[in-house]
């Protein structure tokens, strides 16, 4: 399980651009601190283009680089490692993989390609995420349908051009039958918005939707057989959110074992007391196990595999309990510096806390892990 040639030349090129252009202070903490409504640089996005990031998953037909979620997922590690504020994960991996071979493709794929759009998947409605509990209705409406409900944690949804909404449009909440993916355009009537600035200072919002009207055209692939491209982008999305976690436990590591070999205290270095040795290398050898999860669930994904879904659930609990290690030691290890806002050790523990819980929490994950493995 390790990165071929052309995936090392991606991370060789993709790590020193993230690490200068998406580091903490001209991005997380600049947008963080202008009180920015998108939360991101709008500018860095476009560089993101320029670059042919936006375009990853993106079939070569349609003007992409038609690559994979390894790759999507050297990218992300990048994007976790720097805590770069960015909507690569919600619209060029989990958006374009729910998007991918309909109609609603064409539409949105020459503006994401470009840096210019912006998508949102608008799947929750309770306090934790469960997609197959579902209630938002969709109900036809002369060659259309009129959407009504609430979605919450729909992280980049007060700035997306496209919101991708799954609603019920037959059946009932428990059933995966039934639902319908709608792409649902900025603006439209009856959809009330609503920010919330998140822990990390990302932006979600939480949607209403009041008699929104859509034309059928807005249906992402077949009605009532919306599960399809809503488990992909969530796969997508899910092992995509593994790796950026993975990045986040990497860059905090990496942040506390430097601030090891330099802090002293009784005339020491503290990296050379053995409790925190042992601390350390358990850590590493934790970051290392969950790396190796999330690079297997990509592949099986990228392969078409029938255990990818299972993976993807092993990658996610995994990557969030270990990011959560990784933070909670760093700020531990810091010592009162760990706490203050200068030091930068704890927007790393912020970020973790958001990334956990989208797409699922380790718990939920660890809880689809015991049902797909017949346990």
């Amino acid at each position: 399980m390790t990165l071929t040639d052309d995936q090392r030349l991606l991370q060789d090129t993709i790590r020193p651009f993230m690490a200068d252009e998406g580091a903490i202070k001209p991005q997380l903490r600049h947008w963080r601190d202008t009180s920015c409504t998108d939360g991101y640089g709008t500018d860095l996005w476009k560089q993101f283009a320029e670059l042919g990031l936006t375009g990853i998953l993106i079939p070569e037909s349609q003007g992409g680089a038609g690559l994979g979620l390894v790759e999507a997922g050297v990218v992300l590690e990048e994007i976790g490692r720097n805590l770069t504020p960015s909507p690569f994960l919600t619209t060029a991996v989990a958006a374009v993989r729910a998007l991918e071979g309909s109609a609603q493709a064409e539409r949105w794929f020459p503006g994401i390609l470009a840096g210019e759009t912006v998508a949102a998947l608008a799947v929750d409605e309770g306090k934790h995420h469960d997609p197959s509990r579902i209630t938002t209705e969709a109900k036809r409406q002369g060659n259309g349908f009129v959407l009504n409900g609430a979605k919450q944690f729909v992280v980049h949804g007060n700035s997306a051009d496209v919101i991708l909404v799954a609603a019920r449009t037959a059946g009932t909440a428990g059933e995966t039958d039934g639902l319908t993916l709608f792409a649902v355009e900025k603006g439209a009537n009856g959809l009330d918005i609503d920010t919330a600035t998140l822990a990390d200072s990302s932006k979600a919002a939480r949607l209403s939707f009041d008699n929104v009207a859509v034309d059928a055209d807005a249906v992402v692939g077949e009605v009532d057989g919306g599960w399809g491209p809503l488990t992909r982008a969530l796969n997508a999305g899910r092992a995509g959110a593994a790796a950026e976690l993975v990045g986040v436990a990497a860059g905090a590591s990496e942040m506390t074992f430097e601030y090891l070999k330099q802090r002293k205290q009784f005339g020491k270095l503290i990296g050379e007391f053995q409790a925190l040795q042992h601390r350390a290398a358990h850590l590493y050898g934790e970051i290392e196990i969950a790396r190796a999860a999330t690079l297997k669930a990509a592949q099986l994904l990228d392969a078409g595999d029938p255990r990818a879904e299972l993976f993807v659930s092993v990658a996610k609990a995994k990557a969030g309990r270990v990011s959560a290690l990784a933070v909670q030691e760093g700020v531990q290890m810091h010592g009162g510096i760990g706490m203050t806002d200068e030091h930068d050790i704890g927007l790393y523990m912020k970020r973790e806390a958001v990334l956990s819980e989208l797409f699922g929490s380790p718990r939920f994950h660890a809880g689809r892990v015991t049902e797909l493995s017949g346990y």
